[in-house]
């Protein structure tokens, strides 16, 4: 076997590893230091996951929907509470996050930018993924909310947004109390009782 053949070529799945360790780290991430890093020229990097702005989401992305999966397999129940069960869990541990506490205080516009805007892959996915477990819920018999099931995740998300990132947003520090109330107003939009 030759030497060239022990070389392991990086893969953009790399990229995303190797980004989201420095992030949960607290380091800054600079595509230049990623490329040479990972021996790939920087148009390869570049082609594999766009600008910092994108592979920030991808980064993002890739903690949300294993946090996501942890707390669709750990809510028990059906139907309203388990919708209102999984919201809860998933922003009960982002609002405890410390690597997400301090991305936001670092640089709360371009964390707002990367978390929060519409166009952010973070959003739309986020937004995407809360449909399918409504949808779930609704093909299943077990809700049936008053309203558009696209426009309930997306308020559901803002909602989340809201409480998460209120520091920000309002000056007011993220708050346990703010994210109970967050889920009483699910629970209401869904079509539950407070």
């Amino acid at each position: 076997m030759t030497a060239d053949a022990l070389i392991t070529r990086a893969t953009p799945a790399d990229v995303i590893r190797r980004a989201r360790r420095l992030w949960l780290k607290g380091e800054r991430i600079h595509l230049a230091s990623l490329s040479e890093e990972l021996n790939i020229g920087r148009a390869t990097l570049f082609r594999w996951v766009g600008s910092k702005d994108l592979l920030m989401g991808e980064v993002f992305w890739s903690l949300y929907d294993a946090l996501r999966q942890d707390a669709i397999n750990r809510t028990s129940g059906q139907g309203v509470d388990y919708v209102v069960g999984v919201f809860r869990y998933i922003n009960s541990v982002l609002l405890h996050s410390e690597p997400l506490r301090r991305f936001v205080h670092d640089d709360p516009e371009y964390a707002l930018k990367i978390l929060t805007s519409s166009q952010s892959t973070l959003h739309s996915r986020t937004v995407e993924a809360n449909t399918r477990i409504l949808q779930q819920q609704v093909d299943a018999g077990f809700i049936h909310p008053p309203m558009n099931l696209g426009s309930l995740s997306y308020f559901m998300v803002r909602l989340a947004e809201s409480c998460l990132y209120s520091d920000i947003i309002c000056g007011r520090e993220p708050r346990d109390e703010e994210l109970e109330d967050a889920c009483t107003a699910v629970q209401i939009l869904l079509g539950g009782k407070a």
